[in-house]
């Protein structure tokens, strides 16, 4: 595993080739009326100063207004809540154009939920 400082400048952009979801987990929820304000100035900053390498991204609401669908047999199945019996919740994502999977790296570290949850940074797959 690479440890670097997340507050550590990453190098001047070059030429953008890897389209990557940085998705967050995390155990602490989120109330009703959102994220704390000390919390969301972090994610504003956050995507002020990755504007470039942004592509898009939302932040999610808490499992309580989620649902779970499947077909089973030509039949819909729906739960309420999220399918996974697990006290991680996905929080949110960011898509983010990188050089490689280094950059996309850097750039996780710097988003705020690493500091209590994790991220998981994954190449976007793409279809010819």
């Amino acid at each position: 595993m690479r440890l670097q400082d997340p507050a550590q400048s990453l190098p001047t952009r070059r030429k953008k080739t890897c389209n990557t979801c940085c998705s967050f987990t995390t155990t602490r929820s989120v109330g009703a009326k959102g994220y704390a304000v000390a919390e969301l100035g972090e994610y504003r900053a956050f995507g002020k100063e990755f504007a470039e390498a942004i592509e898009g991204g939302h932040a999610l609401q808490p499992t309580r207004a989620a649902a779970t669908v499947r077909v089973r047999d030509g039949k819909r199945l729906t739960m309420d809540g999220p399918f996974a019996e697990t006290k991680e919740q996905l929080r949110g994502y960011y898509l983010v154009e990188a050089r490689d999977r280094e950059e996309a790296v850097d750039i996780a570290a710097k988003i705020p939920g690493a500091r209590f949850g994790s991220i998981e940074v994954r190449p976007i797959m793409t279809f010819s």
